[in-house]
Parts: C-alpha cells; structure tokens; sequence
C-alpha cells in the first residue's frame, strides 16, 4: 500500500486509468512518515533494552521498500525524551520569519524557470546550479552505491533550501554535507 504513494510523491499527481481513458489529480502534499526502530520499539542507542532477534529487525524494517525510502529526502531519529535534557530551541515566530525568507528567496531565482519552490526544481537544473565542489562528496556516495540519481537529486533539493534558510545564494560544500547526512539519518 505505501509503494502506492511513489508517484505522487514524484510526480506531484495522481493518475487512475480505467477503461475509457486515464484521469489526473493533483496530488501535492508532504509525506511524514513515522517508525519505531523495530517490533518492540526499543532498538535505541545500544539496543540493549530491545528483545527482538535481528531477523526480525530486518523484517520489520523491510517493510519500507527501497524505491519507497529513496523519496524519503530527510530522516531523523529521536531518542526517548529525558527529563535531564530540555532544549528549548528557538522561538516560533524567528522560524517562521525565516522560513519565510527562504520561501520568499526561493521563488525569486526559480521563478524564471516556472517553479516557486526546490521541490519544483528539476533535476537537470538543480546539478548545473550547484557548484561541482559542493557536490564532491555527492558524486563519492554515488560511486560508492550508497545514493542513486534520484536521490542526488532530492539531496540538492534540501542543500538548496538550507542555503535559503541560512540566508545564502546557493548551497556549498556544508550544506550539501548536511542535506546528505539528513537523507541518511545521521544525528548532528
């Protein structure tokens, strides 16, 4: 069932064919998955409080299908909260200002291409805009098999937008860096 959310996610439509012809609707929307780390949901850290044998950690994590996770652009592990730590981070309305900037950013260099938003942006583009020097380490986990040219490009997609948050006209090397490690869960 969740292999079913492939081509709206990449397409931006959904296309139901019947026997007289083919319907389109748009089908724009933000997909936020959540995953416990296995059945028991205790695989945290060490996994040392987990009961669940690794074949079943495969299993249950096998679920999720490769061409499915490779349209996921940002994964984030959380760990249980801790009454120790509290963050209080920053407040709503800077967030808002500048995720608003951002958009505002956005919209102003893609708008001559037909598109308001990186999500928008094609692939094609997306590579000749961004600097070969900050896409180094892109093209090394590419070689290395461990991202595919769709996810190059879902990569560029966040570098693009974090550059916009951060207030810059286009990503290098560290924000590539951290929109790769976004894609991959990695903490930091």
């Amino acid at each position: 069932m969740l292999d079913t959310l492939r081509q709206p996610l990449e397409r931006g439509e959904i296309v139901l064919h019947r026997a007289h012809g083919a319907t389109r609707y748009p089908a724009r929307f933000q997909l936020v998955l959540a995953a416990n780390p296995c059945p028991c949901g205790r695989f945290v850290g060490t996994g040392e409080a987990c009961s669940c044998t690794a074949v079943s950690r495969r299993r249950y994590l096998g679920r999720l299908s490769g061409p499915l996770l490779d349209r996921i652009d940002i994964q984030v592990g959380v760990l249980a909260p801790s009454r120790a730590a509290r963050d209080d981070g920053e407040p709503s309305a800077a967030v808002a200002a500048r995720v608003d900037a951002a958009r505002e950013a956005a919209a102003e260099r893609l708008a001559p291409h037909g598109w308001r938003l990186c999500a928008e942006a094609a692939g094609p583009w997306l590579r000749r805009a961004t600097s070969r020097s900050a896409c180094a380490d892109l093209w090394g986990a590419v070689e290395r098999g461990a991202l595919t040219a769709r996810g190059f490009d879902r990569v560029l997609r966040v570098a693009w937008t974090l550059a916009d948050l951060g207030g810059r006209g286009s990503p290098g090397r560290d924000e590539v860096a951290r929109a790769l490690a976004l894609r991959q869960g990695v903490r930091g």
